[in-house]
């Protein structure tokens, strides 16, 4: 069974943001939450959020199933895609203007697990 967390809009450049999914990409969760609190990147921080919000997700899904462990979840997919810019406008010498564009991003993580469910066995064999 999959979950799915997003992040839209992150004001970040998605350069910066790929340099973290790189290093969560198809690991355990609770070994993606471990190397995520411990770097020492801005985005490390947002990302642990989406890790922890997709758990979340994947436990509403399967009514409230408390044992992660059991269920040996890992990251399936996490994508990290451009957003487009915030654009503004900063004085510059001679009453020039420079524009400065914000980076944002929009990130993707599905999460699933490895061992299945008594009820998907069941609906299987059926």
């Amino acid at each position: 069974m999959e979950a799915v967390a997003k992040l839209r809009n992150c004001p970040m450049s998605a350069r910066k943001m790929r340099l973290v999914a790189d290093l969560v990409r198809g690991k355990k969760v609770e070994d993606a939450v471990n190397i995520l609190r411990y770097t020492k990147k801005e985005a490390a921080g947002w990302m642990e959020k989406l890790v922890l919000s997709a758990v979340t997700n994947w436990e509403n899904k399967t009514e409230g199933a408390k044992d992660v462990d059991e269920h040996d979840l890992y990251i399936k997919t996490l994508m990290v895609d451009d957003a487009g810019h915030l654009k503004r406008i900063r004085p510059a010498p001679q009453g020039r203007a420079h524009r400065i564009r914000k980076h944002l991003n929009h990130v993707t993580l599905v999460i699933e697990n490895r061992i299945p469910f008594d009820s998907e066995l069941t609906d299987e064999e059926e």
